[in-house]
């Protein structure tokens, strides 16, 4: 430790800062997370409730909108992540925030088919900015040890929301008739009306970065400055540049992150849009089917915080990444093979434990390991693009011919957790000859790892510097 944090941390109680820190800055982002989870997932409970039927639509018809979500995500991801960086977190999270509670909430009035692929479209596109957005900012205030197990906590919302969806579309199905309106639009309506409230009051909880947060001291700012400037790029004042933009589009790492989260991607995706509908298809009512949706994503979210905990306590991210996803592979094996409906059910509970841990972690992964601010905040996008292109696949194989079992869609998945497997441990293994190379050249240099180097001077070369240590 070097002598101006060891100063410093006499005067301030490190955990209890970090435990502010975590209270001022992960409730207000988590909620979001949570509301938009649950206004791109509640199509599948808006199925059961007559959307589709009343739309006029087939079950082909119904998957393209699925897939346009996907594509509208997609395409602005890598922008919103550089007007984040051009503008600020308080600013721009809120604001887009905003702009999806209110298409989400105008799908409840949509008349015919056209209304229905455009609503899907421009949801995707204003959700696009909130989670890369969200995996950056927290990177500029947590030490890269500290960053993953965070990520994790924001990302445990999406298998709240998936339990809190179920109820709520149960409960909100009871309102058919209300208006002249059917259950589907109710759900639309006023689960978008919630987020909408939550977004414009986010305006007042969201806060920038530490050095101009409000709830921080003098002392506090001066801290969070050190540690952060003895562990990655954080602090320093780094203008945008496209050369920036372009290390992260040469380096294959990046691209790998990306190729794992897609992996995982396509039966999260999957899994989430049709849960309801695969337990209906079981032979369970539909009202049933709603509140059965609840205990796999409740398991899930247990499971989720648990598996960041070992992995944040053991610093390892590749094995959290490989034994969920060998997990969630046993529940598609079920699937698969079984017919019972409890059996089959059972399958549901194994995945979902699987999938959502898993992908927890791999969205972390290059926030803990890229650097430079720009290069990290593309290269969070990219990850999230490349790997919701997986989404776009998994929103097609749900076909309605091929029920009730599914085989399609549960063979996908299978086939690509185990590609998941396969692509983490190859990134495993070129991260670890990494650096065993960067510890060669240090030696050869005289060089200290970056914890040990004091503050970053400005010939730091980014996560290409001998002195950056990859997490593994």
């Amino acid at each position: 430790m070097s002598g101006g944090i060891l100063e410093a941390s006499c005067r301030i109680n490190e955990k209890a800062l970090l435990r502010k820190l975590d209270f001022r800055l992960l409730p207000p982002v988590t909620l979001l997370y949570l509301l938009c989870f649950l206004d791109r997932s509640n199509v599948g409970n808006a199925r059961l409730e007559g959307l589709v039927d009343d739309i006029n639509m087939t079950g082909d018809q119904y998957l393209t909108g699925l897939t346009l979500w996907v594509v509208g995500y997609v395409l602005f991801e890598v922008p919103c992540n550089i007007v984040l960086k051009k503008t600020s977190p308080r600013f721009w999270l809120p604001t887009i925030a905003i702009a999806w509670a209110t298409v989400a909430t105008l799908a409840g009035v949509i008349q015919n088919y056209p209304g229905y692929l455009l609503s899907r479209f421009f949801l995707g596109v204003a959700e696009s900015g909130l989670f890369p957005g969200v995996v950056f900012y927290l990177s500029m205030w947590y030490k890269r040890s500290e960053q993953h197990y965070r990520v994790a906590l924001f990302f445990s919302a999406a298998s709240l929301a998936g339990a809190f969806g179920g109820v709520l579309a149960w409960g909100i199905g009871h309102m058919r008739g209300v208006g002249g309106y059917n259950g589907w639009r109710w759900i639309f309506i006023l689960e978008g009306l919630l987020t909408f409230a939550a977004a414009a009051l986010s305006y007042l909880w969201v806060y920038n970065y530490p050095s101009t947060a409000e709830f921080l001291t003098a002392e506090e700012r001066e801290f969070i400055h050190l540690r952060l400037e003895y562990d990655s790029d954080a602090v320093r004042d780094e203008s945008f540049a496209w050369a920036n933009v372009l290390k992260a589009l040469k380096d294959p790492k990046v691209w790998l992150y990306g190729l794992g989260l897609h992996t995982i991607s396509l039966p999260l995706f999957s899994l989430t849009l049709f849960l309801p509908t695969i337990i209906n298809k079981l032979g369970y009512s539909a009202a049933s089917a709603q509140l059965l949706t609840v205990p796999p994503y409740a398991i899930a979210f247990i499971f989720t915080i648990s598996i960041a905990v070992l992995s944040e306590r053991t610093n390892r991210r590749a094995p959290f990444i490989m034994l969920p996803a060998g997990l969630a592979c046993i529940g598609y094996i079920i699937l698969l093979s079984q017919s019972r409906p409890g059996v089959s059910y059972v399958g549901t509970i194994f995945a979902a434990a699987g999938l959502f841990p898993a992908t927890a972690i791999v969205v972390s992964w290059p926030a803990n390991n890229v650097s430079g601010q720009t290069k990290r905040a593309v290269a969070n996008a990219m990850q999230i693009s490349i790997g919701n292109l997986g989404g776009a696949i998994g929103s097609q194989l749900y076909r309605t011919e091929t029920s009730p079992r599914f085989f399609l869609g549960h063979g996908v998945a299978l086939g690509y957790l185990l590609a998941n497997i396969a692509v983490v441990g190859l990134l495993w293994m070129v991260l670890k000859r990494e650096n065993v190379r960067k510890e060669r050249e240090r030696e050869s240099r005289g060089l200290s790892p970056l914890e040990e180097a004091g503050t970053l001077d400005s010939g730091f070369l980014g996560d290409e510097d001998p002195r950056w240590i990859f997490q593994l």
